[in-house]
């Protein structure tokens, strides 16, 4: 579908496309999703675009907010939350599950509902459970309503640490060492699913980096320097997500490269490179978005290794199916070797962000890149493809 398409009235001036901007959610990334939006609502085209911001509290109202993205940014270390930007605090936003009817409905209780008008695009900027892995994109299929970012399948794959490097091994990308944890092994036995974890290090050497297997933003991630710290960093994982991940630590560079979905097909951006940060243990929430920890971007590598970084983000972009956009994460060895370490269907999108970053030295600027990404949405049918 592209904006041409869009069904006019002949006796009406033809209406612009109505972009949903969905956020908020009830993962533990709800602030950083709130900010991420407030960045997309500053950057879209309204002479191109008509705009309609929709917020999920952190217990899953879908509420209609304000459209006023400067309350949408991190002031004095916290980050916002859609219940603050609510115009209610129990009005509801319904979206239609008829994929002929695409009208959007607000509804309070004791008041008639009221129609929002159609909605032609979801932009989605929801991280983490109930909003990148799957779960609201099947909602959008089920309503015929085109998105920006990756299907079902992808979505979900790219959410799961575990299945995502399944994914890439067979595809025969190299990934590093882990383990997985699931909820009934350390529900049923939580003695040997400690010493799972105790073995995979005596194989592979501390320190381990302890992980939620389906969250993001490094949120519950713990590194584990020797045996002391093991209990509660797999406690704080488990905090967000009963499957954990255990990873080897591995020696080398961290490189980040962005993918981008052009009309002939996906193209990697220039790669940039996430120094260690000063005055964090490793690349963690707070440096990443309180501290602002900068990247290097593009990142000092050969142009062999760039080019060879760049066909690797496509490779990964293909094997799990995505489409739009993706953020690929990737160790330099020692020996000179990439590992991928995961891929982000919905990555970090604010301005500082790397993802936009790197698309803004590759030649693309933050309001363009917005605006590719609804364009492809639009492009694109919902149901199989």
């Amino acid at each position: 579908m592209s904006t041409e398409n869009l069904p006019q009235n002949p006796e009406q001036p033809p209406r612009k496309p109505r972009v949903a901007v969905v956020f908020g959610g009830r993962s533990s990334e709800h602030g950083i999703s709130v900010v991420t939006a407030g960045a997309v609502l500053r950057a879209i085209d309204r002479t191109k675009y008509d705009v309609l911001p929709i917020g999920i509290t952190k217990d899953g109202r879908w509420a209609l907010t304000a459209d006023e993205p400067e309350r949408m940014a991190i002031t004095e270390r916290r980050t916002p939350s859609v219940e603050e930007l609510a115009e209610s605090s129990e009005g509801g936003v319904v979206l239609p599950v008829d994929p002929a009817n695409r009208e959007v409905v607000y509804s309070e209780p004791g008041s008639v509902p009221k129609a929002l008008g159609e909605v032609d695009v979801v932009f989605p900027v929801l991280h983490g459970p109930y909003g990148e892995d799957g779960t609201l994109q099947g909602l959008l299929e089920l309503s015929g309503v085109p998105y920006v970012g990756s299907g079902v399948l992808a979505s979900a794959v790219g959410q799961d640490k575990e299945y995502m490097k399944r994914v890439f091994t067979s595809f025969g990308l190299k990934v590093g060492p882990y383990v997985v944890i699931r909820p009934r092994e350390w529900e049923q036995n939580e003695s040997a699913a400690r010493k799972k974890i105790v073995d995979f290090a005596g194989e592979h050497g501390w320190p381990l980096f302890v992980k939620p297997a389906r969250a993001g933003s490094s949120i519950g991630i713990t590194k584990v320097d020797d045996l002391s710290g093991l209990d509660e960093a797999i406690a704080e994982a488990q905090s967000h997500d009963p499957k954990i991940l255990v990873e080897a630590a591995l020696r080398g560079r961290e490189i980040e490269c962005g993918v981008l979905e052009f009309e002939d097909g996906p193209r990697a951006s220039v790669p940039a490179e996430i120094p260690p940060p000063q005055e964090h243990a490793y690349y963690d929430f707070e440096a990443k978005y309180i501290d602002s920890t900068p990247g290097i971007v593009p990142a000092p590598l050969t142009p062999e290794e760039t080019a060879e970084v760049q066909k690797l983000a496509v490779d990964a972009f293909d094997a799990a199916s995505c489409e739009g956009l993706v953020r690929a994460d990737f160790f330099l060895t020692e020996d000179g070797e990439f590992v991928i370490n995961e891929i982000n269907t919905l990555p970090g999108f604010t301005p500082i962000s790397m993802y936009p970053q790197m698309w803004e030295k590759s030649g693309i600027a933050y309001p363009e890149l917005v605006d590719r990404l609804i364009e492809a949405a639009l492009r694109r049918s919902t149901g199989l493809r």
